[in-house]
């Protein structure tokens, strides 16, 4: 695409043509962030932030203005930015951006907008802008994928799952992807309309599986092989996001958690191996947030570290998905371990993932090529 410098075309990408090029193939996006952990343990990529690793750059709005257009605070009511420089096979650099407001989904809106902007890393010109609340939601799920892989018992047969949304589906297709043999999954939601869309789809996209409805967190934990939380929930207060309590926790559970959960104290104990999906960026939190951490990023692992600086948990006490996917750190070791995995999300994955959406879609001649310039006006 630079092949015409000083020249700039790059390519637009709406979500018809990044369906063409790939972008809800999970068995690939699994094996891309894989690759992308990888890179991230031996220290081959950047993030935003004085110390590369920061989650990006975020605007909230005040709950009072004194400017009446000003956008007022409300649930998931933000801008963000996350960009991204990722090494090894792909050498890229890119950008999500979003803008979400749950009050969207009362107009046939998704709560969040995103699009992506992936760049050459020598010019920093663009190669593609792309539509990606798919290409998000996809790599989202592929993370509980990878974790599944090493983390989960492969004859796991019960899946069990709070919030029947969009990172509902794309987990569940992830974990499908690693442990075949799953034949039930439970689901617990806020509403009959999302409950029967959710088992609709199901019915549609596997229709081997049992899907049973209930009613608790209890009961999506209790005799699940695989667990995950999958709601949106306000941040703030702690005592409202999904909890999982020990008692209710079987041996050889793998539990994923790529949204607001909470944990007892019997979850603190040296028999939870409790897994991070990259260290530095809880280390990130640290510097960025006031304590409690807990009450402005909802994720387990914040938890976590809210705990080491209480004196209840130790740094020790973490693994990194990382340093297992790179062989340094073992996976599951046997039938009977219960192993929790944070997901926080990461502006590589984003990257990791386009690039590879973007190649397809070079390859197979698909999208808009776009003229930036035929040659800049300022040098």
């Amino acid at each position: 695409m630079l092949a015409d410098l000083p020249r700039v075309d790059f390519l637009y990408l709406s979500e018809p043509d990044m369906i063409r090029a790939g972008v809800t193939d999970m068995p690939r996006c699994i094996d891309a962030l894989e690759e992308m952990f990888a890179l991230l343990h031996v220290g081959d990529y950047r993030m935003a932030g004085g110390s590369n690793n920061s989650h990006g750059a975020i605007v909230v709005f005040p709950e009072n203005s004194p400017f009446p257009d000003m956008p007022k605070q409300t649930v998931d009511r933000r801008f963000m930015a996350m960009p991204a420089y990722l090494g090894g096979s792909f050498r890229t650099a890119g950008m999500k951006w979003y803008g979400s407001n749950v009050a969207n989904r009362e107009i046939g809106l998704p709560r969040s907008i995103l699009t992506f902007i992936l760049n050459d890393v020598d010019t920093g010109a663009p190669l593609a802008m792309m539509s990606a609340n798919l290409l998000s939601a996809y790599r989202t799920g592929a993370v509980p994928g990878v974790g599944a892989r090493h983390l989960a018992r492969k004859d796991s047969r019960v899946v069990g799952l709070v919030g029947p949304g969009v990172m509902a589906r794309t987990s569940l297709a992830a974990f499908m992807n690693e442990c075949p043999l799953i034949d039930t999954v439970k689901i617990k939601g806020r509403g009959k309309a999302n409950l029967d869309a959710f088992r609709a789809w199901v019915r549609e996209t596997y229709p081997q599986l049992r899907v049973e409805v209930v009613d608790t967190e209890e009961e999506i934990i209790r005799g699940s092989d695989i667990a995950s939380f999958c709601a949106s929930v306000a941040t703030g207060d702690p005592s409202i996001y999904p909890t999982v309590k020990r008692e209710w926790v079987e041996p050889g559970t793998f539990l994923s958690m790529p949204a607001p959960c909470n944990i007892d104290d019997g979850m603190i104990g040296k028999d939870i191996r409790k897994v991070l999906d990259f260290t530095g960026m809880y280390e990130a939190y640290l510097e960025e947030l006031p304590a409690p951490r807990h009450n402005h990023v909802p994720a387990v692992g914040v938890r976590y570290f809210d705990l080491i600086e209480e004196g209840r948990l130790s740094r020790d006490d973490m693994e990194d998905l990382g340093a297992i996917v790179a062989g340094d750190a073992p996976g599951r070791q046997n039938d009977d371990e219960i192993i929790v995995l944070s997901v926080g999300g990461m502006a590589v994955e984003d990257v990791a993932w386009g690039t590879i959406i973007y190649r397809n879609a070079v390859a197979s001649g698909i999208g808009v090529k776009l003229n930036l310039w035929e040659e800049p006006a300022l040098k």
